[in-house]
């Protein structure tokens, strides 16, 4: 049996990637856009529909789950089975907060468009400003374009760590 070396490097770049993205988030917790959220939040006289597609949406389930844990009521409701029927669960009292980094994931997107329709509150939570998410949001909590630990940049660690701890604070 080969044995791979194991990158100890490696391991703490990933931990100070992800600790420095965080930090750089405080300046968002000063901001309008996250003073709104909060008051949608307390205001919201339904439930927080929290969405997102792949790693983003398995955040959303915790971030649903911190929620409901302070008495916020909450549920998540996964994008491709929102466009398949499931977005008859989200009431006209409801608010959704949508996870993508890129916020151009096409599930997501779909989303815009049925929900401006019944007049439902929608917060996002990207890293690009000018992504169609963020555009057609509500509000929009933007964290900027993280660079992921990865070394091929394809697995969302910083980005998802961001969206957890952000999602942490706005509970």
């Amino acid at each position: 049996m080969e044995h791979k070396k194991i990158d100890l490097q490696f391991a703490e770049h990933v931990i100070r990637s992800e600790g420095q993205a965080v930090m750089g988030l405080t300046e968002l917790t000063r901001s309008p856009a996250f003073e709104q959220t909060i008051r949608l939040f307390l205001e919201c006289a339904g439930s927080v529909i929290v969405t997102g597609m792949g790693k983003a949406g398995i955040i959303g389930h915790k971030i649903s789950s911190t929620l409901a844990s302070t008495g916020t009521a909450s549920h998540f409701m996964h994008p491709a089975e929102a466009v398949h029927g499931d977005l008859g669960r989200i009431q006209p009292r409801d608010i959704v907060l949508a996870l993508s980094h890129s916020g151009e994931s096409e599930e997501i997107i779909r989303l815009i468009e049925p929900l401006k329709q019944r007049q439902i509150k929608l917060i996002a939570i990207v890293g690009d400003a000018q992504s169609r998410l963020a555009r057609h949001s509500d509000v929009t909590l933007c964290m900027g374009m993280l660079i992921e630990a990865c070394p091929l940049g394809v697995a969302p660690s910083v980005s998802t760590t961001c969206m957890l701890a952000l999602g942490d604070a706005l509970a």
